[in-house]
């Protein structure tokens, strides 16, 4: 008599490739996540030593400009 549980179960199947493919798709958009705060955090720190070996401060970043609102004629 063969074990029912060691049977193929379909649906079981549809699930789990449906659950492999979101979590393949949350992994990706971590991973990306993180290499975007890796490189801010590298960014910064490398200005922050620039400016403490070079001993002058870094430009203010200029503010940007108001966007005029289109009027409708």
């Amino acid at each position: 008599m063969t074990n029912p549980w060691l049977k193929k179960n379909p649906f079981l199947s549809m699930w789990l490739s449906a659950f492999n493919t979101a979590a393949s798709a949350a992994r990706g958009h971590a991973i990306a996540q993180i290499n975007r705060q890796a490189a801010a955090a590298t960014t910064h720190a490398s200005k922050a030593l620039t400016e403490a070996w070079l001993g002058v401060p870094s430009k203010a970043k200029a503010k940007a400009k108001a966007r005029k609102r289109k009027t409708k004629r």
